[in-house]
């Protein structure tokens, strides 16, 4: 079982501001990842979330002041309408899953490429010359978004359903092996500090 297990979807614009920060706070306390690539869409109709076109407009307001302060915060380009925005997320979620089946590449890189893809570069994560590019930049076989497609789709609706099952409502969703949960990228100093105090 990894360290922490990491719930999130390839256009999640949280899990975008979360840059690197997961994988140096488990480079820092020797922790492993895993990577678990899901439906939000699907998620929220399972926990009572509101997509995004039926949420009140204050809400959607206010979501636009907080990323947009969060990415200033942080440093990050961002947009907040990308041009490829919605797309298909389980191109890119299947080949998380097979270069993390696969192993020898970065997959905190080739997660994190998907995600700035989107809010930073203005490219089409469901595309498959997209998709290519990003494996190979990160290490892996660019061949990787050609297989394991049914093993992708498989791991990919499991994600959801262990997502359900063990209390994720929204991503990023971070939970440590010792059955404590973090949600969102602005508690990654909690779980920092939550491996400090464990390992102590």
């Amino acid at each position: 079982m990894a360290d922490i297990d990491y719930f999130f979807a390839t256009l999640s614009p949280y899990a975008y501001l979360a840059g690197d920060r997961l994988e140096r706070i488990a480079a820092k306390h020797g922790a492993t990842i895993a990577y678990k690539p899901l439906d939000l869409l699907a998620l929220f109709s399972r926990t009572g979330g509101i997509a995004l076109p039926d949420r009140h407009p204050s809400r959607l307001e206010y979501r636009a002041i907080e990323l947009k302060r969060q990415a200033k915060k942080l440093n990050m380009p961002f947009n907040l309408k990308p041009a490829h925005w919605p797309t298909n997320m389980a191109p890119s979620a299947y080949a998380v899953i097979a270069a993390q089946s696969a192993g020898g590449g970065d997959l905190g890189g080739l997660v994190q490429s998907f995600l700035r893809g989107c809010w930073a570069e203005e490219k089409d994560i469901a595309d498959d010359a997209v998709i290519r590019d990003c494996l190979q930049a990160a290490g892996f076989d660019p061949a990787l978004a050609d297989s394991g497609l049914l093993q992708g789709a498989e791991t990919y609706a499991r994600n959801l359903d262990e997502a359900v099952e063990r209390g994720v409502f929204g991503v990023p969703f971070y939970l440590t092996s010792d059955g404590h949960r973090f949600w969102g990228q602005d508690r990654l100093a909690d779980l920092d500090l939550h491996l400090s105090e464990a390992g102590a």
